[in-house]
């Protein structure tokens, strides 16, 4: 039997800080607290926050955390519109954005935060999204063409054509699905991983975009892309309700129709 073991180093220590209110309706909060910088293993505070006192969102609760009780709390965090993605999180167990997840949603008297999963710790609940983002320059996503640009004008599609892209160009790269696919835990140096490779379909899907062959080539892989085993965690998790899932499936139709 195969047995894994931790670096000591990334150990979680046993007790971390406890920041204590007095208030009747409250919540617990488990945060996970990790700085490279000082050489002390990881740890989770405690944060009892006044939700009497605090906005509805999760959010809401690290800001007054990080204001209120422990301004050394790191997080990211900017539209809190669920937009940019910036701040994406581990909340009991799941993936999903802090600024939309509301804290009523989050069943129990103890809610546990922790970075997505799956990737290097900055600091705190910051994942380091280096190589995310290599992977996404690595599709090349943007329109290529071979043809002159039409002069004076844009490069038109149908609203039929145009439709077919609903449900991609959507994506906001805050890695909820990707972090949640077992196949790009272990994978992920070579697997592309949900959130890239629906990226991928988006231009594929594009009537304007005319190097659909180059980009096939480069996805038919047994890692880049097959190594997808539609568990369908990457539709569960994501905020803006995509199905990552269903563009890698219109990817592999693709390359079996061009070999047929």
């Amino acid at each position: 039997m195969a047995q894994f073991t931790l670096p000591k180093n990334s150990t979680i220590r046993k007790k971390g800080n406890v920041h204590t209110v007095d208030a009747v309706n409250k919540k617990v909060f488990k945060v996970y607290r990790y700085d490279p910088d000082s050489g002390e293993n990881p740890r989770y505070d405690t944060f009892e926050i006044d939700l009497d006192d605090c906005g509805p969102m999760v959010l809401d609760a690290l800001i007054k955390m990080k204001g209120e009780q422990d301004a050394s709390l790191t997080f990211r965090r900017s539209c809190r519109e669920g937009i940019c993605g910036s701040c994406s999180m581990n909340m009991n167990g799941k993936n999903g954005l802090a600024c939309t997840t509301a804290i009523e949603d989050l069943p129990g008297k103890e809610v546990r935060i922790t970075p997505l999963p799956a990737m290097d710790v900055v600091k705190d609940l910051v994942p380091d999204f280096t190589h995310f983002y290599a992977q996404y320059a690595s599709i090349q996503p943007w329109l290529k063409t071979e043809t002159p640009e039409p002069s004076g004008k844009e490069r038109l599609q149908s609203p039929e054509e145009r439709n077919k892209l609903d449900g991609l160009y959507e994506c906001i790269l805050c890695a909820c699905c990707s972090t949640s696919c077992p196949s790009y835990w272990w994978n992920s140096d070579r697997f592309l991983g949900p959130a890239i490779l629906l990226q991928a379909y988006r231009w594929l899907a594009d009537s304007r975009d005319e190097h659909t062959g180059e980009r096939l080539d480069q996805l038919e892989d047994p890692f880049r892309l097959y190594r997808c085993h539609t568990i369908m965690n990457c539709a569960n998790v994501c905020p803006k309700g995509l199905s990552p899932a269903k563009a890698i499936a219109e990817t592999k139709k693709m390359l079996v129709e061009r070999s047929v």
